[in-house]
């Protein structure tokens, strides 16, 4: 059998555990646990593509893992199978300092990257959140705080080497910025969310670390009037590296989980990149924009440490917002909207929160029109859960509606497969399935997401 050739093959790299099984067929996302029936952890291209080929022969399912956090049940194990955590798969290959891009396999945490990259004096600026592997970050086409002026990863990966469902080993592009050459097939395989192939090895674009760097955070008394900066500051040009948002309820969650002392109002965080003239001049023009929308109580954070204290109590909105209810569990939803749609949609949306009497504090990446909401419900309360996706849906119809996305950052997985038809519609979705089809024909590569696994298994 195939699992006993894989434990054959990596020794004490296999396990079936039942407790290291159930960590990986579970996430963050509120779904049912689905564990694998074994896990391995590969450490080379070369032992990724044999455990590819021992399966593909017994067609047994592949679930590529990272860091777990799998938010719309990205790397449940719907058919059982072999997940392959690919964690120790951490080696920074190769930085070409001159070129300002890298190589890593897909293991790399963006934090690790960067405590390497220091020294360079070069940053990697695709920021989550969380310590996201970089592999994990390629699958959900990630982005996060640094998006509205470095982009996503589907702006800063160069190339891809990917073991594909047959065990071919494929190189998706050269090193050169830009070509022309055949099909994008870097661009196929980021955001595929691991149902294409298996990401082994990442090129990276790098970015000079900038000479000066300033944080601050503004608070409003009115949600509108936060929205309202943020558009304006973005059409007049102003280079804003971070601009996040929060609602009154995530401001009073931070400040309870990370003892902060922010006001409890809809706020803003911002963070400016540039020389010290640059910085100076765009923190000038967005605390003259804020003010006028109603923005008050503008507070630098200009020290490294300061800063870091500001952006972890960012980061950890997540733990912050399931404080609020001790007990309950998080459905996490994010929608994107076009910026001119933004304060609409985000004003609409917390009116629908307040109406339904549900605790979900909001927390965005505005500057490029992403928020998210994270719905706390009890979990043995059916009709509170059902009151909760209800009103996910309606967020999501909503952003739609505004010619948005029904996710921004976290992927279809299994939460959103019909709002992927909702979005693009039959037709482009049937022609997703003919390349999943035509790349794995035998459905072994995390069966069951972006599409339903028994829509696959019928085609």
């Amino acid at each position: 059998m195939a699992l006993d050739a894989l434990e054959s093959l990596l020794g004490e790299r296999f396990t079936r555990s039942s407790a290291v099984r159930l960590a990986h067929g579970r996430g963050e996302a509120f779904h049912a646990d689905m564990p694998p029936d074994a896990v391995v952890f590969p450490r080379s291209t070369a032992e990724v593509q044999a455990v590819v080929r021992l399966c593909a022969m017994q067609r047994v399912p592949l679930i590529a893992f990272g860091a777990g956090s799998s938010l719309e049940g990205n790397v449940a194990a719907v058919a059982g199978g072999v997940t392959l955590d690919l964690t120790a798969m951490d080696a920074i290959l190769a930085v070409n300092d001159a070129d300002m891009d890298c190589a890593v396999q897909p293991g790399v945490t963006r934090e690790a990257l960067n405590a390497h990259l220091r020294d360079a004096g070069l940053f990697f600026p695709i920021d989550p959140g969380a310590n996201a592997t970089i592999g994990g970050m390629v699958a959900t086409r990630a982005s996060g705080t640094n998006a509205v002026r470095y982009g996503t990863m589907r702006d800063n990966v160069l190339w891809l080497t990917v073991v594909t469902a047959d065990g071919s080993v494929v190189r998706t592009a050269r090193r050169a910025r830009k070509s022309s050459a055949g099909y994008d097939l870097t661009r196929l395989f980021v955001g595929s969310e691991g149902t294409l192939g298996i990401v082994t090895e990442i090129g990276l674009r790098l970015h000079g670390q900038p000479e000066k760097i300033a944080a601050a955070s503004v608070a409003f008394d009115s949600l509108d009037g936060a929205v309202r900066s943020v558009v304006e500051i973005l059409q007049i040009g102003v280079p804003v590296a971070r601009v996040e948002i929060l609602d009154a309820a995530m401001v009073g969650a931070v400040n309870a989980y990370s003892k902060t002392g922010f006001a409890e109002r809809p706020s803003l965080l911002f963070e400016f990149h540039g020389s010290e003239a640059g910085v100076r001049e765009q923190a000038e023009t967005v605390a003259m924009l804020t003010e006028a929308n109603g923005g008050w109580g503008f507070e630098w954070a200009l020290r490294t440490e300061d800063r870091n204290r500001l952006w972890a109590a960012r980061h950890h909105a997540y733990h912050a917002a399931q404080g609020l209810r001790p007990g309950s569990r998080l459905i996490v939803t994010d929608v994107c909207v076009p910026i001119a749609r933004l304060t609409e949609c985000l004003v609409e949306t917390h009116a629908d929160i307040a109406a339904a009497g549900i605790v979900a504090p909001i927390v965005g990446h505005v500057g490029d029109g992403n928020f998210h909401v994270f719905l706390t419900v009890d979990p043995d309360n059916e009709a509170e859960i059902a009151q909760a996706r209800e009103l996910n849906d309606r967020l999501v119809a909503r952003a739609l509606a505004m010619d948005g996305t029904c996710t921004g950052e976290h992927g279809i997985g299994l939460g959103k497969q019909d709002k992927l038809v909702d979005e693009l519609g039959s037709e482009a979705v049937a022609l997703m399935r003919r390349i999943k089809q035509a790349l794995d024909p035998h459905n072994i590569l995390n069966p069951g997401k972006i599409f339903r696994f028994d829509q696959e298994t019928s085609q």
